[in-house]
C-alpha cells in the first residue's frame, strides 16, 4: 500500500480555486505542461491519495468567489494549514484572468492577509495576465479580450463590455494595485514588462528591491506567452529551503512553472490529445449573465438547440420547486430522448428585448449594459444548486454522456448539487475550459464528461466546439 511519504514525494504543487470554472483552467494547464493532475471538490485525504498515486499535482475546487471576507477566513484558513503540512514546492490560490474580486465578495486581498499569516513567506508572487487566454498586464494595468478563445476585441479591464458589468464584483479599475489597496493594507509593488527583457539577475535584484521596500506582495506583468518561462524560472527561485512559495494567479501561474518544468525536464508536455467525439445530444446548463455566454446561448438556438428559460428571481425565491425549473425538467426530457440538444439558462441578456437580440449580445458592443434587474438578483449558490440538480436527475433518466456547465460564480455550487468527488482531465477543446469526466462516489453522475465554463470563455460557436469534441 503506498504511504503517505511516498504519495507527497511525488507532489510539487496544489492550488486552491476560487471557483470551479477556474479550477479546470489551473487543471487543463499543469496536464498540458505533463503534471498527472487531479482536481478535488475538498482536499483529498490520504486514501483518495492513495487511488492516485502518480500524482504530480491536484487542485481544490472551491467557492470562495462568492463568499464575503468572513466566510473565506472560516474556509481558507484550516485550508491553508492543511495544505502547508505536505510536501508541496509549490502553493497556488487560483483566481480569475479579469481579477473578479471585491471588498465584500471573493476579496483577493484577504486572501493575501489570511496566507501572509499561514505561509509566513517574505512576499506573495501575483501573475494574473495569461497571453494565450487573451489576458495582458502592463505596468500594472489589467486587460482582456472580448470572449476566451474568440475574436474579440482586447478592452482595458474598467472599460471591458462584459466586466465593466459583472452582477456581482463589476469591474471599476484596471489598475490591480489601485484594485487591490481597497481590500488590503499589504504594499504591493512591481515587476513591470520592460522588467521581464532584463537578464536573470536583475530580474531577482528589482525584486529583492520590491522586498526591501516593503512590498509584501508583488505583481508581475506579461504580455507575450513566451515570458511565462522566465516567469516561472523566477517563482521556482523563490521556494524557501524546507518550505512552500505561496503565490495568487490566473492559470498563468500554472503555465509558467509549467514551461520552465519542461524546460527543465521535470515535466514532459503533452502535445497530442485523442478526439473525444460527438455527444449527440448535448445538455447546456447556465448560470451566467455574461452577453459573451449570451451570444453563445443566441448561436445554440440558431443551430438546433431548444432553449428552455429559468426565472432567476423565482428560483431565488423558491429553490428547486421553481415552476421555471420543474417545466424546464419535463421538457428537457422529452428534447433529449428525442436526441434534441438543450440549453438551459438564466441569463438575461439572452432573453429580454429579443427584437434586438443581435445589437445587445454583440461580442464588440461597448455599450453592453445589464437589460434588467434579473442579471443583478442572481443569487449564486441557489442558481447553481439549481442547476446541479437538473444535471444530474437529467443525465439519470435520459440519454446524454456529455454536460456543459457555465458561469463561474454557481459552478462551483452546482458541482456539488452533483455529488461530484473530482474531476480529470480528458481534452483541451476550447483554451481554459477543458472537458473532464466526473469521479462520483454516486453511480448517477460517475463517468459523466463535463464541462465548465466561465462566463467570459469562448469564440459564439462554443457550445456547438462542445458537442462535436474535436481537439483540432
Amino acid at each position: 500500500m503506498t504511504n503517505q511519504k511516498n504519495i507527497e514525494q511525488q507532489l510539487v504543487m496544489a492550488f486552491y480555486g476560487d471557483d470551479f470554472t477556474g479550477s479546470t483552467d489551473a487543471l487543463e494547464f499543469l496536464c498540458r505542461a505533463g503534471a498527472s493532475t487531479m482536481l478535488f471538490i475538498e482536499i483529498p485525504t490520504v486514501a483518495q491519495l492513495q487511488l492516485y498515486p502518480q500524482l504530480q499535482a491536484f487542485g481544490i475546487a472551491g467557492k470562495t468567489r462568492s463568499m464575503t471576507p468572513v466566510e473565506m477566513e472560516e474556509t481558507l484558513v484550516p485550508a491553508f494549514e492543511e495544505l502547508k503540512k505536505m510536501n508541496l514546492r509549490h502553493i497556488q490560490y487560483k483566481v480569475c484572468s479579469t481579477f473578479d474580486s471585491s471588498p465584500t465578495i471573493g476579496s483577493i486581498g484577504k486572501v493575501m492577509d489570511l496566507a501572509a499569516k499561514v505561509f509566513a513567506n517574505t512576499f506573495i508572487p501575483l501573475l494574473v495576465a495569461a497571453p494565450s487566454l487573451g489576458r495582458y498586464c502592463l505596468f500594472g494595468n489589467l486587460f482582456a479580450q472580448m470572449g476566451i478563445g474568440s475574436k474579440g476585441e482586447v478592452y482595458r479591464l474598467d472599460q471591458h463590455p462584459s466586466m465593466k458589468n459583472h452582477p456581482v464584483t463589476p469591474a471599476d479599475e484596471s489598475d490591480l494595485r489601485l484594485h487591490l489597496s481597497k481590500q488590503t493594507k499589504q504594499l504591493v509593488g512591481l515587476i513591470n514588462i520592460l522588467d521581464l527583457e532584463k537578464t536573470d539577475d536583475a530580474l531577482n535584484e528589482i525584486l529583492e528591491n520590491n522586498i526591501n521596500q516593503n512590498n509584501t506582495i508583488v505583481l508581475i506583468d506579461a504580455l507575450y506567452q513566451e515570458q511565462l518561462l522566465k516567469i516561472g524560472h523566477l517563482l521556482d527561485q523563490q521556494v524557501p529551503s524546507n518550505g512552500n512559495l505561496f503565490s495568487v494567479g490566473s492559470s498563468a501561474i500554472d503555465m509558467a512553472l509549467g514551461a520552465y518544468f519542461g524546460k527543465e525536464k521535470k515535466w514532459e508536455p503533452i502535445k497530442e490529445w485523442p478526439d473525444p467525439g460527438i455527444a449527440n445530444p448535448l445538455l447546456v446548463l447556465s448560470g451566467s449573465c455574461s452577453p459573451v455566454t449570451s451570444a453563445q446561448i443566441n448561436w445554440a438556438k440558431a443551430n438546433d438547440f431548444e432553449e428552455l428559460i429559468l426565472d432567476a428571481d423565482e428560483i431565488n425565491a423558491t429553490g428547486w420547486m421553481a415552476n421555471s425549473v420543474q417545466q424546464a425538467l419535463v421538457k428537457a426530457q422529452l428534447f433529449l430522448a428525442a436526441n434534441k440538444s438543450v440549453v438551459i439558462h438564466t441569463n438575461a441578456f439572452a432573453y429580454q428585448n429579443k427584437q434586438d437580440t443581435e445589437q445587445k449580445t454583440n461580442f464588440t458592443n461597448q455599450s453592453s449594459e445589464p437589460i434588467n434587474q434579473v442579471s443583478r438578483n442572481i443569487d449564486a449558490k441557489k442558481i447553481g444548486t439549481v442547476l446541479g440538480l437538473l444535471a444530474k436527475k437529467l443525465h439519470e433518466i435520459t440519454p446524454i454522456k456529455r454536460v456543459v456547465l457555465a458561469g463561474g460564480d454557481s459552478s462551483s455550487y452546482a458541482a456539488r448539487a452533483m455529488e461530484i468527488d473530482a474531476v480529470e482531465m480528458i481534452a483541451p477543446l476550447v483554451a481554459g475550459a477543458p472537458l473532464c469526466k466526473v469521479h462520483a462516489k454516486n453511480k448517477g453522475v460517475d463517468g459523466l464528461e463535463i464541462n465548465f465554463k466561465g462566463g467570459q470563455v469562448g469564440a459564439e460557436d462554443y457550445f456547438g466546439i462542445l458537442k462535436q469534441g474535436k481537439t483540432h
